[in-house]
């Protein structure tokens, strides 16, 4: 929503891949790294496999958890050992078989390449959708892998009827 101000999450679209009552975890799909060392950086450490600089044209910031990790998510017509199953539609994997897949043209149709990821503790995403910090709605593969990043929140808030210039800035409950 409009009012959250966390430099982590605001105006952040984030795909929720597992929730238990433990917890939940999920990837910010909207915030490309723009910083060119970051990408060097990816480079250097994946240095002994020069076909990832063809296929990684832009790397996410997934979320403040576990930055340093790798995760790829894709769509699920492409499936390994290694893929974890989020849906029917979306999959993940940190597991580096995938870019030598992507890059034999063998791997999944959509990916995004995320560092990291967003967490809640038991109950703590609960809260932020009661106080109102959170909307909520299904998606597709289409939206998140092929919407323009600095659309997809204002879009996805406008698929609901939103009109995001029309909101307070204050969250909270009726």
């Amino acid at each position: 929503m409009p009012h959250m101000q966390d430099p982590y999450f605001a105006r952040s679209v984030v795909l929720i891949c597992d929730h238990t009552t433990e917890g939940a975890m999920g990837l910010i799909v909207n915030r490309p790294f723009e910083e060119p060392a970051l990408k060097k950086l990816f480079v250097d450490v994946y240095k002994e496999n020069s076909q990832l600089l063809e296929i990684v044209h832009t790397l996410y910031f997934g979320g403040p958890v576990m930055i340093e990790r790798g995760i790829i998510l894709h769509s699920t017509d492409y499936q390994s050992d290694h893929s974890v199953t989020v849906s029917d539609q979306f999959a993940l994997t940190s597991h580096k078989q995938i870019l030598e897949d992507i890059s034999r043209e063998k791997g999944p149709r959509y990916f995004k390449l995320m560092l990291g990821h967003a967490g809640w503790a038991g109950g703590q995403l609960e809260r932020e959708i009661e106080n109102g910090d959170w909307l909520l709605q299904s998606t597709t593969p289409e939206f998140i892998f092929t919407t323009p990043e600095e659309r997809m929140w204002q879009t996805a808030a406008r698929s609901l009827g939103v009109e995001v210039g029309d909101i307070t800035g204050i969250g909270g409950q009726a």
